[in-house]
C-alpha cells in the first residue's frame, strides 16, 4: 500500500508545473460554469461557491493526473468510483444542494439522481484530460 501511495505521489510531483497550471485553470473555470449551470437550471449546486476549489482543484485535478495514462474507458471506470464517492459524500453531508423536483428527478426519478450525476461527472476525467492536453500542447508546445 505504501508503494502504491508513494508511486502516485511521485506521479503528481513529476507532472510539469505548466500542466498542473492548465489543469487548475481549466477545472476551476469548468467547475464555476457547471455550478452556475446547475443553479440556473435548478438541478443542483454547491452549498458554497468555494467548493469548486475543493472538489474540482483539490480532488479532481490530482485524480485526473493519476488517470491520464489510462485508456478512455479505464479513466471513466476509475472516475466513476471517484465521482461516486464524491457525489455520495456531497449529498450526505449536505454540501451539495439538490433542487426539489428538478428536471433530472422528473426524467429519471429521485432515487437515481446521484447515480446519474456520478455517471455523468465521471466523463470529466477522460474529457478533462483530453482538453487539458490539447490546451497545454497549444500553449506550451516546444518549437
Amino acid at each position: 500500500m505504501k508503494q502504491i501511495l508513494s508511486r502516485h505521489i511521485n506521479t503528481l510531483k513529476e507532472s510539469p508545473k505548466t500542466l498542473i497550471l492548465v489543469y487548475v485553470i481549466t477545472y476551476f473555470l469548468w467547475g464555476l460554469g457547471m455550478n452556475r449551470f446547475g443553479a440556473e437550471m435548478e438541478i443542483a449546486r454547491f452549498t458554497y461557491w468555494w467548493q469548486v476549489i475543493t472538489c474540482y482543484i483539490l480532488y479532481m485535478v490530482p485524480v485526473s493526473i493519476l488517470l491520464k495514462k489510462y485508456s478512455f474507458f479505464e479513466q471513466y471506470a476509475y472516475g466513476l468510483v471517484a465521482m461516486g464517492i464524491l457525489e455520495f459524500l456531497g449529498y450526505w453531508l449536505k454540501t451539495s444542494y439538490v433542487y426539489p423536483e428538478n428536471m433530472l428527478d422528473k426524467l429519471f426519478n429521485p432515487q437515481n439522481f446521484s447515480l446519474g450525476m456520478a455517471l455523468f461527472f465521471a466523463l470529466y476525467f477522460p474529457a478533462g484530460n483530453w482538453l487539458v492536453d490539447k490546451i497545454h500542447r497549444l500553449i506550451f508546445a516546444k518549437k
